[in-house]
């Protein structure tokens, strides 16, 4: 009788509870988000229709926010303040254990910025069940857009984390994607979490990773993160420069400048 009693109680207790009674915990890994979904889609479409047919560009990348939520904030004060910012990048890892929560409150911090950003996929992203967070917060990790007459290829190259199941660069896309160009391209840029050479990237592929990319028109250089600090190399010794973004911990971003002329010029800001 007292069991019964006890199981009455509790069902009297959960049916009383108010909808979306924060009381009820659920596990940290069962990709269970609130607010909005699909984001890439969502601001690309917005960097499009404002970049339409513009030959001239400036944008910000950021990467490795992970727990900073602080040094983020910094971030984004910093990049509103500026008023001639069209976009942000950024280059992965939102999260430290790929946990769903870690995901709402990095989106909350970047909602906070007053023009559309984009967001790759980092090797911490991945764990647990954080590429499907990603998948439905942010869409799928091969990704590109076009602002004005130039392309911006998004791409995810965090091997290890797939253990190699997955075509990881995905030379398949990269061969799609060459190949159907939009006709105004006139630049491109490149953009991934870990570069070549990188303990993430599948290094068994990475001279054909690069003479892949080299296929793109005009091509201007690449971008990644991961490594936590800001640096340049010419990796294959080709004059193709991977600029390398510092974490949010380093209170510092970048910014970069496409000019009308097809020259470009970037800028390290400490926030």
């Amino acid at each position: 009788m007292k069991k019964i009693f006890c199981l009455a109680a509790l069902l009297t207790l959960v049916l009383t509870l108010p909808a979306g009674c924060d009381l009820i915990d659920y596990h940290p890994y069962d990709t269970r988000i609130e607010g909005e979904r699909d984001i890439n889609r969502h601001n690309i479409r917005r960097i499009e229709e404002a970049c339409r047919g513009r030959r001239s560009l400036r944008f910000a990348v950021i990467s490795d926010t992970q727990r900073w939520y602080d040094e983020t904030k910094a971030a984004v004060r910093s990049i509103n303040a500026r008023k001639d910012i069209d976009f942000v990048i950024h280059l992965g890892d939102l999260t430290d254990f790929g946990v769903t929560r870690e995901f709402e409150w990095m989106r909350r911090e970047l909602e906070q910025l007053s023009v559309p950003y984009v967001c790759l996929i980092g090797n911490h992203d991945c764990l647990g069940t954080g590429a499907d967070t990603f998948l439905s917060m942010y869409g799928t990790p091969n990704f590109t857009f076009n602002a004005g007459n130039t392309h911006f290829v998004c791409l995810n190259t965090n091997a290890v984390e797939y253990d190699y199941t997955t075509a990881i660069p995905d030379f398949g896309f990269l061969r799609n994607d060459i190949s159907s160009l939009p006709q105004e391209t006139g630049r491109t840029v490149i953009a991934m979490h870990a570069m070549p050479y990188s303990d993430q990237f599948n290094n068994n592929v990475a001279e054909v990773f690069e003479e892949y990319i080299l296929h793109y028109p005009a091509l201007q250089f690449a971008l990644a993160g991961h490594n936590h600090y800001t640096s340049v190399h010419d990796l294959f010794n080709d004059g193709l420069l991977y600029y390398e973004c510092g974490s949010a911990k380093s209170r510092e971003y970048l910014v970069f400048t496409l000019t009308e002329d097809g020259k470009y010029e970037y800028e390290v800001i400490a926030c």
